[in-house]
């Protein structure tokens, strides 16, 4: 009988890590490929982008140049990530896969950032970097967020995990740039600062200043900032 319950047991766990993997950000294909239509053209809208006819599919579908040159980092924060993800390159549809190529100016950072949908894995090709990422809240209400971090040079790979906040700071005195891999062909993005200083329309002071347990002042001159959408 014990034997039986462990076996029981064992099967739950497994079945439970393959429904884990099977259900991840984006769903596996059904097909060779599902060339995104442009939305402005699609007729529904689904979760994801509706298929282009497969016929008519052809080879500039899964293309895009021009990750070769620099962005433009001239923003008050510094720095400028290029997507390549299934908005600019329609042959991702269903893929789960994008890329983006980071530039950083001189002390130019990537601010604090999650991506709902997608682990991110980093690779620098020039300069130095400093990255970190913050854990989840704790289960245990007396411990802190965990942070992890680490100096990265030209070589050096970094993994991001799915939905947790992250950031680059290039902190050399040349220009720097990254490119990353992120699982999902549309993983977005949520600017911390820019979602919570910067909606539209704003979030009642009243909440920020009991939030961040600060005077109404300094959330007022928050809001009242330009935030910069670096992507």
């Amino acid at each position: 009988m014990m034997k039986i319950v462990i076996l029981s047991a064992a099967t739950i766990f497994i079945v439970s890590c393959l429904a884990t993997l099977a259900y991840a950000s984006d769903p596996s294909p059904l097909q060779d490929f599902c060339v995104a239509v442009k939305d402005a053209d699609a007729a529904v809208f689904v979760n994801g982008k509706v298929c282009k006819n497969p016929n008519m599919v052809v080879a500039e579908d899964f293309f895009l140049s021009g990750l070769n040159k620099p962005g433009n980092t001239s923003n008050p924060v510094g720095s400028r990530v290029t997507s390549a993800n299934v908005n600019q390159i329609p042959g991702l549809n269903t893929l789960g896969i994008s890329a983006v190529r980071i530039d950083y100016a001189p002390n130019g950072l990537n601010p604090p950032h999650t991506h709902p949908r997608a682990t991110e894995i980093l690779v620098v090709m020039e300069g130095t970097l400093y990255v970190s990422f913050v854990t989840s809240n704790p289960a245990n209400p007396a411990l802190k967020n965990k942070l992890f971090t680490k100096y990265l040079y030209p070589g050096d790979v970094f993994v991001f995990p799915e939905g947790l906040i992250h950031f680059q700071f290039n902190v050399g005195k040349t220009n720097a740039v990254a490119f990353a891999g992120l699982s999902s062909q549309n993983p977005g993005v949520i600017t911390v600062a820019n979602a919570v200083f910067g909606s539209d329309p704003q979030i009642n002071p009243a909440v920020l200043t009991k939030a961040f347990q600060v005077e109404k002042n300094v959330i007022d001159y928050l809001q009242a900032q330009f935030w910069t959408n670096i992507n």
